[in-house]
């Protein structure tokens, strides 16, 4: 039965490696980060397989220790001092296939990061309510709580720049 379990991890990770790239990616805004962050992800899944209770739990397993690693990715990077003498300007980095949304993705930066991970996994991911309480460990209510509001914030700050821009 695990070793069924592993095989089905193993081939859950091979076609979905896109996206769990697309998820670390928007958490993390780098591309070495976000390499970094999957492949510590997919190391410590296939370390840990024994732990999935079931082919059901795969991916909101996955997610959640995908989601940590870019966490603790970026609180390692924003802990780094850098000097003078470190600093060097590298060129700007746009990923294909990751579009920068302009306004929508200037506001969503704005909110606290577990709003942002929940509108990222709810309208980016497609995911259900149900899976990212399990992916974030929030109770259920909780995640419907600060989806709409940081919906809510996002269409007030979007509507607020556009009388800016007008």
């Amino acid at each position: 039965m695990k070793q069924i379990l592993y095989e089905r991890l193993i081939q859950y990770i091979l076609e979905n490696q896109d996206r769990f790239y697309r998820v670390a990616y928007s958490y993390t805004k780098h591309q070495e980060d976000a390499l970094d962050a999957v492949q510590s992800a997919v190391c410590k899944a296939l370390e840990a397989h024994k732990n999935i209770k079931n082919e059901d739990a795969i991916k909101t397993w996955f997610y959640r220790i995908l989601i940590n690693e870019c966490l603790t990715g970026l609180k390692k990077r924003n802990k780094v001092i850098l000097t003078a003498d470190v600093v060097e300007q590298k060129a700007v980095y746009y990923e294909e296939g990751y579009e920068q949304g302009g306004d929508i993705e200037q506001e969503l930066e704005k909110l606290e990061m577990d709003v942002q991970g929940i509108i990222k996994l709810r309208f980016f991911e497609e995911m259900s309510l149900k899976e990212i309480s399990s992916i974030t460990g929030f109770n259920l209510n909780t995640v419907k709580t600060k989806l709409y509001r940081g919906l809510k914030l996002l269409k007030e700050n979007i509507q607020e720049a556009d009388l800016w821009v007008d």
